[in-house]
C-alpha cells in the first residue's frame, strides 16, 4: 500500500526555492530527459527590468546576475504583449539582433527553448525558460505535459514572493509610522534600495553571491531604518544637529529595529524564512563602520554582515545628494569624493568601488526616482 515513491516529496520540506526547482527539474527530467535547464527570470513593474533569479544547475549559469529592460528584449516583449508561451525548436533559426542574454545562450550551446510567462491574478512577475541543448524536442505532446511542471513551478515562485512580500509588507505598515514622521522621503528609498542591488550586483562574482540573494537584499533594504519608529518626535524630527545626549537615543534605532523585526517575524510565524538574518543584520548593522567606531556593536571589517556593508554605502551616498531640512543636495562629484575618504574607514572599500563603477546607472536612477514637493 505504501510502496509508491512519491518523486516530488522534496517540495513538501521546509527547503530553498532552488532546492525545489532542483528536484522539480529532476523529476521533469524523468519524462523529458532533454531538459538540460530551467531559469526563472523575475520582472521589476517599476522600472520594467528583467532580472536573472534562479537556475536549477549551477553549471548552466551564463546569465547569472543579468539585467536588461524588456522593452530592449523584443522577443520576450512579444511574449509580454501576447500573453502566451514561445516556442523554439531550433535555436539556429532565431532572431541575431537581440542584447547579451541571447549571446550568452548561444555560447552554452541550447538547441531549443519553451519560455513561459508567469502571472500572479493577471500581473506578470517573469519568465520560466525550459532550456535543451537538441533541437526539435518540444513538440505538441510534451507541451501538453510541461506545462504542468511550469505552472507546478510558477506556483512555487509564487509563494516565495508572496512569503517575501507578507514579511516585507508587514515591516512596511509599521514603517510608514516611521516615514511619516522620518524627514526620509519614499524616493530616497527607490533610490538606496537600487543602489543596494547595483552593489551587491557588481559584488557577486568576488562574493559568491547568487541572485536570490541579491534580490533579497533589494527588497529588504528599503526597511534599515524601521527602528525609528521608536525615536521620539523632538529627536528624530529636530532640524538641527544633534548633541550628545540625543545623539545616544537616536543610535538606539539600530537595536529598536531589530527588536521590531523580531516581533513583526514572530506575530506572522516567519521565523524560519530563508533570507530573515539579511533583513535582521541590515536593520541592526547598517550603521556599523569598517573601523569599529560604528553602532551599535562596534563590529570591525568583515564581521559586519555584507549585506549591512551595502546598505550603508548605498544610504550614504543617497543622504549626501539628497537636499534635507538642514543642508541642501550634494553633487554627484562631491558625494563620490567623500565616499573615496570615507572608504575603508568607516565604509567598504569594495561597496564603494561597486558603487562609483556603477554611476551610469545611478544617474538613471536618480532621473527616475526624483524627489518632488511631496517626497
Amino acid at each position: 500500500m505504501f510502496e509508491h515513491h512519491d518523486v516530488l516529496e522534496e517540495l513538501n520540506k521546509h527547503i530553498p526555492l532552488h532546492s525545489k526547482l532542483i528536484a522539480a527539474h529532476k523529476s521533469a527530467n524523468e519524462i523529458f530527459p532533454f531538459t538540460t535547464c530551467i531559469a526563472i527570470v523575475l520582472y521589476d513593474p517599476e522600472t520594467k527590468i528583467l532580472k536573472t533569479f534562479l537556475y536549477s544547475s549551477r553549471d548552466e549559469n551564463l546569465l547569472d546576475h543579468y539585467q536588461v529592460p524588456i522593452d530592449n528584449a523584443p522577443s520576450l516583449k512579444k511574449i509580454l504583449d501576447k500573453r502566451l508561451p514561445r516556442i523554439i525548436n531550433n535555436q539556429l533559426t532565431f532572431e541575431h539582433d537581440e542584447p547579451e542574454h541571447i549571446k550568452r545562450i548561444g555560447r552554452q550551446g541550447y538547441a531549443a527553448s519553451y519560455t513561459l510567462p508567469m502571472f500572479n491574478e493577471g500581473q506578470f512577475i517573469g519568465f520560466i525558460f525550459f532550456n535543451s541543448h537538441e533541437v526539435d524536442v518540444f513538440t505538441e505532446s510534451v507541451l501538453r505535459q510541461i506545462d504542468i511542471y511550469g505552472h507546478m513551478i510558477a506556483l512555487l515562485v509564487i509563494k516565495e514572493l508572496i512569503f517575501t512580500q507578507t514579511l516585507v509588507a508587514a515591516v512596511k505598515t509599521t514603517g510608514k509610522i516611521t516615514h511619516v514622521r522620518d524627514p526620509e522621503t519614499g524616493s530616497h528609498l527607490d533610490r538606496m534600495s537600487r543602489y543596494s542591488r547595483l552593489i551587491v550586483t557588481e559584488l557577486a562574482n568576488k562574493y559568491s553571491l547568487d541572485d536570490n540573494y541579491i534580490e533579497h537584499v533589494f527588497m529588504f533594504s528599503p526597511l534599515h531604518d524601521i527602528g525609528k519608529i521608536g525615536i521620539p518626535d523632538n529627536i528624530l524630527l529636530k532640524p538641527g544637529k544633534l548633541d550628545a545626549d540625543e545623539m545616544t537615543v537616536m543610535k538606539t534605532h539600530a537595536t529598536k529595529g531589530g527588536e521590531i523585526v523580531d516581533d513583526i517575524l514572530n506575530n506572522f510565524g516567519l521565523e524560519n524564512f530563508e533570507y530573515i538574518d539579511v533583513l535582521r543584520n541590515i536593520a541592526v548593522c547598517h550603521h556599523e563602520a569598517i573601523n569599529g567606531k560604528g553602532y551599535p556593536l562596534g563590529l570591525t571589517g568583515d564581521t559586519i554582515p555584507l549585506e549591512a556593508r551595502i546598505v550603508a554605502v548605498a544610504d550614504v551616498f543617497d543622504a549626501l545628494t539628497s537636499k534635507r531640512s538642514y543642508k541642501e543636495a550634494w553633487s554627484n562629484e562631491k558625494a563620490i569624493q567623500k565616499l573615496k575618504q570615507m572608504s575603508g574607514e568607516s565604509l567598504d572599500h569594495d561597496c564603494v568601488n561597486a558603487l562609483l563603477k556603477n554611476m551610469k546607472e545611478v544617474e538613471k536612477i536618480q532621473k527616475q526616482f526624483k524627489e518632488n514637493d511631496y517626497g
